[in-house]
């Protein structure tokens, strides 16, 4: 195939494109950074550096501004709208006109498209409550959804929270534990919809690779944990002195309106339409993601 991919210097890209690349895949990745093809990757910044003759089989989507870089000002929050949707419309321009439509576009969202329903289990059908996150992926997603219009297969990723090694949430997730203090959030009893890096690879090919699939896919391990979960399983993989739990008072006061949105609440998403249709992670304890990792 040959692929267009979006957000492909990132920390899910960057691993999404090397995935591509070992499978047989020619990948042409849109990028505001400057750096040279190689043999099945070449690089644009601009749409326009794609011929209306390309012939893609698929895009890709997963481009965006992190939620979690810096504080959320009218300003911050503006930009990581705009960084979404003004991308994917730019997409929808481009696959109106290619001469030959690409088969399928799979665009990524987040699991924040749910809003907070405290312990309830999430599916891809459950209701959704507001929030700026809910807002922002809703857009997205509506946005994503019009090039069904144009004959395409429409894949939306609800991304959990992804962890890894060397980027991602993992970092300032784990820095406390290297310093051996252990912690959780505000009441520890939020949940955690974490998902391992190499299942959402997976994930996103299997998607690929089955043309019967469409529609929204929680890409997050069948086990969500609660944040004092989270805590306990870091403690059995570093080596802890004390516990000292960040009170949501302080989280509100260091990072702002973030902190309700992304830090202190969340939501416990489960994959029912990945593993409906048949799809298997390989990491489906948050034990078995963090002895990889570690």
């Amino acid at each position: 195939m040959q692929i267009l991919l979006t957000g492909g210097t990132g920390f899910i890209g960057s691993a999404l494109r090397d995935d591509l690349v070992a499978c047989g895949h020619s990948v042409i990745i849109y990028t505001r950074q400057s750096i040279p093809d190689t043999t099945h990757c070449r690089y644009i910044k601009n749409l326009q550096a794609v011929a209306d003759s390309t012939h893609l089989d698929a895009v890709i989507n997963l481009a965006g501004a992190s939620l979690a870089d810096r504080r959320w000002t009218d300003n911050y929050k503006r930009e990581i709208f705009t960084s979404r949707l003004n991308t994917t419309r730019d997409l929808l321009r481009l696959l109106e006109r290619l001469e030959h439509t690409p088969q399928a576009l799979l665009s990524a969202s987040a699991i924040g498209y749910y809003g907070h329903h405290g312990d309830e289990e999430l599916g891809e059908d459950a209701t959704v409550a507001a929030g700026f996150s809910q807002d922002l992926c809703t857009q997205w997603e509506a946005q994503a959804q019009q090039a069904a219009t144009l004959g395409i297969r429409v894949c939306l990723l609800r991304l959990g929270v992804v962890l890894d090694s060397g980027g991602g949430a993992m970092l300032p997730m784990a820095r406390p534990f290297d310093f051996g203090v252990a912690n959780w959030l505000g009441s520890g009893r939020q949940w955690l919809s974490w998902v391992h890096r190499r299942d959402v690879i997976a994930a996103i090919r299997f998607l690929l690779e089955h043309e019967e699939l469409v529609g929204p896919f929680n890409i997050t391990a069948p086990q969500p944990v609660t944040s004092r979960e989270f805590c306990a399983a870091m403690k059995r993989h570093k080596r802890t002195f004390i516990t000292a739990p960040v009170p949501a008072a302080v989280m509100r006061l260091l990072v702002g309106p973030m902190a309700e949105e992304l830090l202190l609440n969340g939501q416990r998403v489960v994959p029912s339409a990945l593993q409906s249709a048949g799809f298997d992670f390989s990491f489906t304890s948050v034990d078995d993601a963090l002895a990889e990792i570690f």
